[in-house]
């Protein structure tokens, strides 16, 4: 627990929220001076026990529940920043869902002017899969370059893909299905996702891959086979990562190697070694 940093935060957010806002006066008492919600109007609002806020903030209260948590973030108007900062501070672990229900639908509008200085194949998607930004070599994978909707659907279901991705049955479908399983199972009530499941299960060989999904979970790193509409067979490379204010969506890059040109292998990527301080040099 970081009591500074959590008292700092929850100061800083309870002092935007005018008590007026939610049909509470201003405290008058004398020696109080803070602007916005009081502790104790706190503690009115969430319907909780005398002083359980003034703990949280404090640093007084060593393991609070999550539904308090959820409760103050929602309070004091976090965002998801905000709400992965009350974690940190509070438990020292980042919150194991995000705050709110609609994240990872929305990311910042500056994502397409990114994607468009990028020379390699790349697409941002929401957390389910929904296509919201892609560059155009990303397009160019496609015949006609017909960009799907939904990258998740395409890759499931859609007849095309299994003729862009080569060797779809074996080198694809067990990689994509269990992501598409993992989703749902963290998002069981996703109406999107719901519906491409459904769909899946109407795919005898779809289903039958969906239904042994392995615990892949995520794509980082691997390299598929695919067939490019306008460059020909080769391999993708899948480099994945998220938008640090939209939970759950997916910035995904695909640089693309032709057949035949020999695969060197990237060594992995690590920090230098700290140079010796001068005070331990002989």
């Amino acid at each position: 627990m970081d009591k500074v940093a959590l008292r700092f935060l929850l100061r800083e957010r309870r002092a935007l929220i005018a008590p007026e806002s939610h049909g509470l006066s201003r405290p008058t008492r004398q020696g109080r001076r803070a602007p916005g919600l009081s502790q104790a109007q706190i503690d009115q609002l969430l319907h909780r026990a005398p002083d359980t806020y003034g703990r949280l903030e404090s640093g007084r209260y060593p393991n609070p529940p999550v539904d308090l948590l959820e409760d103050v973030a929602r309070l004091l108007g976090m965002n998801e920043h905000d709400w992965v900062a009350l974690w940190r501070y509070a438990l020292g672990q980042d919150p194991p869902h995000p705050l709110h229900p609609r994240a990872g639908e929305v990311v910042a509008g500056v994502w397409q002017e990114a994607l468009d200085g990028m020379a390699h194949m790349a697409y941002v998607s929401d957390r389910s899969w929904n296509l919201l930004a892609f560059n155009e070599p990303f397009a160019a994978l496609f015949p006609g370059r017909r960009v799907p909707d939904n990258t998740m659907r395409w890759m499931a279901v859609d007849p095309e893909a299994r003729a862009v991705l080569t060797r779809w049955e074996t080198a694809w479908a067990p990689l994509v299905l269990p992501q598409l399983r993992a989703a749902l199972a963290a998002e069981p009530g996703n109406p999107t996702l719901c519906g491409i499941v459904k769909e899946v299960l109407d795919d005898p060989v779809a289903a039958r891959i969906y239904e042994s999904a392995s615990a892949y979970v995520h794509p980082d790193g691997g390299e598929r086979p695919v067939c490019h509409a306008e460059r020909g067979p080769g391999w993708v490379s899948v480099c994945a990562a998220q938008p640090m204010a939209a939970p759950r969506a997916r910035l995904v890059i695909l640089p693309f190697r032709p057949a035949g040109r020999p695969r060197a292998r990237p060594r992995p990527l690590r920090a230098r070694p700290a140079a010796p301080s001068r005070d331990g040099a002989s």
